[in-house]
Parts: C-alpha cells; sequence; structure tokens
C-alpha cells in the first residue's frame, strides 16, 4: 500500500515508474491489450540492456512475446531484424501476424517457396534461408540487428538441426540474439554455450502453463483423473486406474484355454465378463461424442498414422457425427470454397475435396503431411476460428503451428520411428499435449490417453511428471559447409569455429567427468606402485610376467574348451533316428533313444523368424519316458550310439501309452550296457613352450624369493586393474575430444584429393559446391563436372534432380521404381555410378554415413512422378501412377524446385564449359514447369 511507504520511499517507486514509462518495453506493452507474465517482461528488460536471451518456456505459453519485442526494438532503433521458423508454414503464419500488427510494408517472407518485400526491415525466414545468407556474404544482412530463432530446439533434429548451430556460429557479433526454446532440460547447459560464441545472454526458464493440464485416462464409459488429488508438489496415481491394471494383468479367462485343456472356473468366466463390460478402449466417434458432452471440445486427437488419421475422419462421418449447426456450416463452406477458388474442378475431384469439405462442414478433419498444403491451411484456419472442433493428426501438428485445443485425445502411448515401435518419449509427451488449453479463452486444458491392453498408469504418470526433454546437438559438418568456411576463413580458422559448436561444448563437457576420473585413477596408480615395491628387485617386471603366464594359461584353457565343444557338436550332427546314446550330464542324464537328430549349428526359420542355433539339439525318449529337445549344453563331451533301434511308426510322442512302450523296450534293449568313461587327453599347458620359458623366467626372478611376494603381487594386480580401466577412459576421451575437427579434416582430405580445395585455396570446382546445400551436394557437383544432365530435356532434368531429394517412406525391399526411358534412364544410371565412386572415396578416407556425414544412394522412386509432371500430364494420371498422397507430391516437387534453383546458380560456373548455361537454362525450365496446378497453390498469410 501506498500510504504505507515513507515519503523516500514513495518518491523511489515513483522515479522507477517513470523511468519503466520511458523505456521501449513500456511502448511495446501498450501494444497488447493484456499484461506480460514476468518471464516474459524479465526477457524483454534483457533484450533492452543488449543482452542476447534463451528462454525455455512450455508450448502455448507466450514465448513469441518476446521475438515480436526484439521486432518492436528492431524498428524503434533503425535496424533489420530477420524472425527465423524451422517450417514455411509457421513462417507464413508469422509473417501474417507481423505484418498484421506493423504494415505489409514493413514485413517481407522468404521461403523456398515465397520471396514478399525481401528488402524490408522486418524479414520471417526459415533457418536455412538465412544460413545460405550468411555463406553468399548477402547484401540483405547489412544492418542486421536482431535474429529471432524460433523453435530453436530444432537443433536437436538429425537431419535439419546443424543449420541452427551454423547460424549461431557464423552471425556477425553485432547481431542480438533471441533463442525461443519448449521447455527443456538443459536450457543452462544451452545458455552457457550461447555465452561462449554470442557474448552475453541472459537465460530465462519458465515452467510455468499459462493454463493448467488436466491429465486423465478414457476407459469404457468413464473418464479417470491420472493423478489423486492431494497435497503437495508429488501426486499419487489414481489408484482406482492402478486397481484396474491390475486386475487385467491377472484376468485368468483366455479363450484359447479350453484348447490347451485348462479347466476355466464359472467364476472366473462371470469377473471377466464384468470386468469387460468396464474397461475397453472407446471407438473414435464414441470419444469425440463424449467429450462434446461433457464440453472439452475442441479436440485434437494424435494419431501416428496418416491412412488412420483419415480413418478416423471416415469413421466419424459413418457414424453420423455432426458437430456444427447449420449457421456454422454456411460459414465453413463459404470459407472453404474462397480458399480452394483457385483449384480446378478436375483437380478438386483427385484431391477428394468433396469428401473433405463433407467432414469440415460437420466440424471434423485430419490434418497430416500427406494432405495438400491448402488442405492443411484451411484446417487451421477453421480450427482457430472453432470452425472445425474435431482434429485427427499426427506429431508433426506439434511442431510449431499455432493451433491450440481445449483438449489433445492421445490413441497410444507408442509410435513408429521410422525403424520400429517405440514409446513415445517425455519430451514427445509434453510436446504433444502442450496443445491442450487455449490461452484466454480456457480456464484449463485437458490431455486423455485411450485405455490400451497392457496399460500402464505407472509409466503414463511418468511421461506426465517428468520433464526431462535434453537438447542435444546433431551438427555434424558437411561437403558445402567445408568449401564455404574455408573460402571465408581458411582452414585453421574454419577448424577453430568448428570447435565452438554446441556438439563439441557438449563433448568436452562429458569428458570433464572422465578426466576427473583419471585423474584420481593415476593418484592411486602411484599409490599401488609404491606398495608392490620389493627390496630384491624389480617386482612389476615379476608381475608382467606373472600376468603374461596367466594370460597363457587361460587362452590355452578358451582353445581346449572350444575344441572340446567342436567334437561334441560333430558327434551330435552323426546321430541319426533309432541311436541309442548315453547323455553324459544335465537334467535328463542316462540312456536315452534319438527321436530327432536336430538341427546343425547356424539359423533355422523358426515361428519367431530367423533363430540362432549354437549347435543340434536332437529330441530324445528317456529311459523315464520323457520326450526332451534336449541342448549343447547337455553333451560337454562327445557321445557316440551304443545301440540302434527301431521306433515303430504308430510312435506318438503325445501319447502317453507309446512312451511308456517305447522305454520300456530301450531298457530291455540297452539298460545293461555300461557307457566308455571319456578320458581327458593331455593339458595342452603341459606341451606349451611359452609356458615353460615363463615359468622358468619366474623362478629365476629376484622377487620370486621375496617372502613378501604375495602380499606384492596382490598390489600389482589391483595395480594392473586400475591401470587398464584408466587406459579406457582415456580412450572415451581421446573418442570424444576435437570430433568435430577431426570429421572436418577427413572431409578437407577427400575434397582436396578431388581437386575442389588447393590448401586454403577454394577451386573452380569448389565454388561450384559451395552453392550447392543439401543431402547430395557433392554428388550434385560431380555430376555438373562430369556434364551428366547435359543435353537433358527441362522434364527429364527435374527426373533426375528429383533422385538428390526423394526418400522413399517404405521399406528398402520395394519394387524397383518406374523410370522415365532415354537420355534420363541413362543420366540416372550414371548418377548412380558417380554416387558409387564417391561411396568408396568416402570409405577410403573414413567418413561415416552412420555419423550423419557422407552421401547417401540416390532414390530414384520419384523420377517417374516429376517427369510426368513437368512434362504437362494431369494430376490424376500423375498421383495415380505415383501412388502417392497429394501432400507428399508437393513437397517432394518443391523440393526438387529448390534444387534446380541451386543447380540454376551453380551450372554457369562449370569451369570451361559452354553447356554450363545450357543445364541452367534448363533448370529454370524445369523450375516453371514443376511449378503449375496444385505445386502452385500456396498461400501467404
Amino acid at each position: 500500500m501506498t500510504e504505507d511507504l515513507s515519503p523516500a520511499e514513495r518518491y523511489a517507486a515513483a522515479r522507477k515508474r517513470a523511468a519503466e514509462q520511458a523505456t521501449a518495453l513500456a511502448d511495446f506493452r501498450e501494444m497488447y491489450d493484456f499484461g506480460l507474465d514476468p518471464f516474459q517482461i524479465e526477457a524483454c528488460q534483457a533484450l533492452e540492456t543488449g543482452k542476447g536471451v534463451l528462454v525455455a518456456a512450455p508450448t502455448g505459453s507466450g514465448k513469441t512475446i518476446v521475438g515480436e519485442f526484439a521486432v518492436h526494438l528492431a524498428l524503434q532503433q533503425g535496424k533489420k531484424c530477420f524472425y527465423t521458423t524451422p517450417i514455411k508454414a509457421l513462417s507464413n503464419q508469422k509473417y501474417a501476424d507481423l505484418a498484421k500488427r506493423y504494415g505489409a510494408d514493413k514485413v517481407g517472407l522468404l521461403t523456398g517457396d515465397n520471396s514478399v518485400n525481401a528488402d524490408a526491415p522486418v524479414v520471417v525466414m526459415t533457418t536455412e534461408v538465412l544460413r545460405n545468407m550468411l555463406y553468399a556474404g548477402s547484401q540483405t544482412l547489412l544492418g542486421l540487428g536482431y535474429v529471432v530463432m524460433d523453435e530453436v530446439h530444432y537443433l536437436s533434429d538429425r537431419f535439419r538441426g546443424a543449420v541452427w548451430e551454423e547460424v549461431i556460429i557464423h552471425l556477425p557479433e553485432s547481431v542480438t540474439l533471441v533463442s525461443l526454446s519448449a521447455t527443456v532440460s538443459n536450457a543452462e547447459e544451452f545458455g552457457d554455450w550461447l555465452d561462449t560464441v554470442r557474448g552475453d545472454t541472459e537465460v530465462i526458464v519458465s515452467e510455468h502453463r499459462p493454463v493448467p493440464l488436466f491429465q486423465h485416462v478414457l476407459a469404457g464409459r468413464r473418464m479417470y483423473d491420472l493423478f489423486e488429488e492431494g497435497e503437495g508438489r508429488k501426486k499419487a496415481v489414481n489408484p482406482d486406474l492402478t486397481r484396474m491394471a491390475r486386475m487385467e494383468a491377472s484376468r485368468s479367462y483366455n479363450p484359447r484355454d479350453r484348447r490347451k485343456g485348462k479347466m476355466v472356473r464359472e467364476a472366473d468366466r462371470e469377473r471377466e465378463r464384468r470386468q469387460r463390460s468396464r474397461i475397453w478402449t472407446p471407438g473414435r466417434p464414441e470419444v469425440i461424442e463424449r467429450l462434446d458432452s461433457e464440453g472439452l471440445l475442441p479436440a485434437i486427437t494424435f494419431i501416428f498414422s496418416r491412412a488412420a488419421c483419415e480413418a478416423a475422419v471416415q469413421q466419424c462421418l459413418y457414424a453420423g457425427l455432426r458437430l456444427n449447426d447449420e449457421e456454422a456450416r454456411a460459414r465453413v463452406r463459404e470459407i472453404v470454397e474462397e480458399r480452394t477458388a483457385a483449384i480446378p474442378d478436375e483437380d478438386l475431384h483427385v484431391l477428394g475435396y468433396f469428401e473433405w469439405l463433407e467432414g469440415l462442414e460437420r466440424g471434423i478433419a485430419a490434418h497430416h503431411a500427406g494432405m495438400l498444403p491448402t488442405f492443411k491451411e484451411v484446417v487451421e484456419e477453421l480450427f482457430v476460428r472453432g470452425l472445425v472442433k474435431a482434429v485427427f493428426a499426427t506429431e508433426t501438428l506439434a511442431l510449431g503451428i499455432n493451433m491450440p485445443a481445449r483438449s489433445v485425445i492421445l490413441e497410444k502411448l507408442v509410435k513408429w520411428n521410422g525403424e520400429q515401435h517405440a514409446d513415445i518419449t517425455p519430451g514427445e509427451y509434453t510436446q504433444l499435449t502442450g496443445r491442450a488449453g487455449r490461452r484466454g479463452i480456457d480456464v484449463e486444458g485437458h490431455a486423455v490417453v485411450l485405455w490400451q491392453r497392457g496399460f500402464s498408469p505407472e509409466h503414463l504418470a511418468g511421461l506426465a511428471g517428468t520433464r526431462t526433454y535434453p537438447l542435444r546437438s546433431s551438427f555434424k559438418p558437411s561437403y558445402n559447409m567445408a568449401v564455404n568456411l574455408v573460402e571465408q576463413f581458411g582452414r585453421h580458422r574454419s577448424r577453430e569455429l568448428l570447435e565452438t559448436s554446441f556438439a563439441q561444448f557438449q563433448a568436452d563437457k562429458s569428458v570433464v567427468g572422465i578426466s576427473r576420473q583419471v585423474q584420481r585413477n593415476e593418484e592411486g596408480l602411484d599409490g599401488y606402485k609404491a606398495s608392490m615395491t620389493c627390496h630384491l628387485g624389480d617386482f612389476e617386471e615379476y608381475a608382467r610376467l606373472r600376468r603374461e603366464l596367466k594370460d597363457r594359461e587361460t587362452d590355452l584353457a578358451k582353445q581346449g574348451a572350444a575344441q572340446r565343444r567342436a567334437a561334441a557338436a560333430a558327434a551330435l550332427e552323426k546321430l541319426k533316428p533309432g541311436d541309442v546314446i548315453h547323455v553324459p550330464s544335465g537334467k535328463f542324464a542316462g540312456l536315452a533313444l534319438v527321436l530327432d537328430p536336430g538341427l546343425p549349428a547356424g539359423r533355422s526359420n523358426g515361428h519367431r523368424g530367423f533363430e540362432q542355433h549354437d549347435g543340434p539339439r536332437p529330441l530324445v525318449l528317456t529311459a523315464e519316458r520323457q520326450v526332451k529337445r534336449l541342448a549343447s549344453i547337455d553333451f560337454p563331451v562327445p557321445v557316440e550310439a551304443l545301440e540302434r533301434m527301431r521306433i515303430p511308426k504308430s510312435f506318438n510322442a503325445r501319447s502317453p501309452q507309446s512312451r511308456r512302450d517305447l522305454a520300456s523296450a530301450l531298457r530291455t534293449k540297452a539298460g545293461h550296457i555300461v557307457p566308455d568313461r571319456h578320458r581327458k587327453g593331455r593339458a595342452a599347458a603341459a606341451d606349451d613352450r611359452e609356458i615353460t620359458r615363463l615359468r622358468a623366467e619366474l623362478r629365476a626372478h629376484p622377487c620370486h624369493g621375496c617372502d613378501e611376494r604375495e602380499d606384492h603381487a596382490r598390489w600389482a594386480e589391483r595395480y594392473y586393474r586400475l591401470r587398464r580401466d584408466t587406459q579406457q577412459l582415456e580412450r572415451r576421451i581421446e573418442g570424444r575430444t576435437n570430433t568435430i575437427a577431426r570429421t572436418f579434416d577427413r572431409i578437407v582430405a577427400l575434397l582436396t584429393e578431388m581437386d575442389y580445395l588447393r590448401g586454403d585455396e577454394v577451386t573452380q570446382n569448389g565454388k561450384r559446391l559451395a552453392r550447392l546445400y543439401g543431402e547430395l551436394d557433392l554428388l550434385a557437383s560431380e555430376c555438373l563436372r562430369d556434364g551428366v544432365w547435359e543435353g537433358l530435356s527441362p522434364a527429364e532434368l527435374a527426373a533426375c534432380v528429383s533422385a538428390l531429394v526423394f526418400e522413399a517412406r517404405a521399406a528398402d525391399d520395394a519394387l524397383a521404381p518406374k523410370l522415365p526411358s532415354g537420355k534420363a534412364k541413362a543420366a540416372l544410371g550414371e548418377m548412380v555410378r558417380i554416387w558409387g565412386r564417391l561411396d568408396a572415396l568416402e570409405e577410403e578416407f573414413k567418413i561415416s554415413q552412420t555419423e550423419g556425414v557422407g552421401q547417401r544412394e540416390p532414390d530414384l522412386g520419384f523420377a517417374w512422378a516429376a517427369h510426368q509432371w513437368a512434362s504437362g500430364k494431369g494430376l490424376d494420371e500423375v498421383l495415380r501412377e505415383a501412388d502417392m498422397p497429394a501432400g507428399d507430391f508437393v513437397r517432394w516437387c518443391k523440393q526438387v524446385i529448390d534444387v534446380l534453383g541451386q543447380i540454376a546458380a551453380a551450372a554457369p560456373a562449370v569451369s570451361g564449359a559452354g553447356g554450363g548455361d545450357t543445364v541452367a537454362k534448363n533448370a529454370r525450365k524445369a523450375v516453371d514447369a514443376l511449378r503449375r496446378g496444385v505445386v502452385a497453390y500456396s498461400s501467404v498469410g
């Protein structure tokens, strides 16, 4: 209260208010009709004092306000601000927001598809565009004061993450960096690195969600809270869920039990029926109806499959679900028709427009990467306007698009990661559920997980309660990066720059702890060495002889054991059905009759796929009437047939009577035979010259006669064990130190061999490579160098360039792709041959694709579609032959267009080749041929 303050305190408070009102932040706050949160104010104040900032806060918390304040400061100071985003859709969205606030004349947009007002003081762009500007030394960078990197946690992305680090490292020192990130558990570590490479950086971390999130599990007809209400930060899992999971796990009734001959009590069946009536996984329409009845729509249901998203919409339509009234339906139709007016009617039929529109009118839609970008943008707009209330989406929707909901539904906690079905991580769960709760609209957000068989409430509670989402660098040098760095800074300075990467920073930090351990170990080694000192001679030398003797004896013992196993396996392979043997050891030792000799060592195709066997596994009948499959462990020594018996054709191993009769015959036939005892051969060590020599040297050593010899030996054993551990730690340090620089050295060596670099000089070939960005940059450069694309038509060139960008979603064993005939087919074949040559060179220079460096094999799967589209074929025909969703087709076309643009810029740099101009012209023509119809429909704003 002001009345309670002294005059001096009131004066100080008034001065503070006056000072605050004179700041840029005060002007900025007046532009918004809501107050700023403490973390936003703290970040903005740091920016105004000239510091860089890293803001890590939950999705939907409003961290972009800090980015917008950087825009405000730039305009106020007469400087430029670049606002970078990871995806084009987010760039479009941000461009629309800023243009609305500051005016279209002050805001520009630069993505691979669009260039709008590129010289404006504020430009929104994808991160790759800024990286390319930095390497090209673009004039647009003049006067740049601020760079906002939205979704900076993308630098963990193993495919594109390196771009973020390249920008952060190479931005001029005068530029203030604003980094906006999701909640990460190592924000301080990332902030320390930014401090190192960018100067004074304030780290602001906010865990607070402006809209509280409640976690639920939907099982059957009932929605359960995941956590029970209680005091304190540690939340307890709802005991009802725990009890249900325990009951499900202990279900005794299984329909197959009857076939197994088990008796199931009627009471168990009744309990099972009661249980099943309470717990089941509700269907998709049922879930939406349930949330609608409880007022929890709009909702986003995350399903980790595009096909399943489309199927979910159809299921809701078939169920007669309607979430919009007539007025909303009319408004939806009006907006959709306006946004899709440019698409011809014949294309609308191909794109499934009318089915899509039917869903939208009912308030239901899918959202995934396979959809046409225009369709996705319409879904996003209708959802934000509240005209679509249920969206079924893949996880790509969680990546930055401003599309908050009241509720988020997760069908499963498992997703396909490209290699296998894996549990989603706490970081992924936080990212997905972060969409729940719209600031300024909802009082609370809701995350709903559907009950599935084998559901674990504890596992879900772990996901919901964990904030472990560490930022891990995915930075790796590339060929393009190497030539650009050498051209700008020279080899030595480039190497130093790469050593400042976050990847090396993290590696070096992890080395610190290991280095301390090595230091402690070395101190321990000095102590052990002193304790094993002997007055009679060099005990270290004596201990070495003892160790060499022990190692030699161990090696010979292993060799002997391996030989015995091999002899036993060879003997088992000679067995035949009807042989009577004596099983030497194990649970079934004694007399046995071979029914089936089993498989030889190696792989076999079993019911679980291919299985590995370490030797034959004979099926035998023992004298005690048991039929068992034995293992090699039951035969430590070779076994021979003692007798032969005929196995009746009527013998049935499952019949107790058959077993009894044959076991009786076995005892009668061979029960009196006493097997030969296996005699152990002479030990190999007894005749080994090396062991004899070592034993003689030991006996002759002065320390052999020491009274405290065994005491010294114990210290020596500790010394050698600790030294071995220390050497392993040192190897780990060596593997982690200078890893980025060593990879850079190998890349530079290969580029020097191929005449792209000569010391610090970048050759004409290198200058061409510097203009080619992408995973197959070196392959593209070699194709230009060798004139592979000379004489190709624009459509044929588009087909060849598609192999540089396309990667099939299907498995490697898919059918051979259809290829265009003539020159294009020959050129594609030549591209694969050049890749083979590069692959061999990379192996020679130890450049490994497993480390994220190197050239993958070109994928020809999109060549036919690119050729047909560039040749003017209709959308219906191209999509049908390509067997590909429209969204994927558009995305790949745009990537091909992007690389064709690079080739058009790089081709004239082909030394002494008049043909370079032809390739450049045809590349530009190919761009025009591809950028038509659905590929050209990309809205801005």
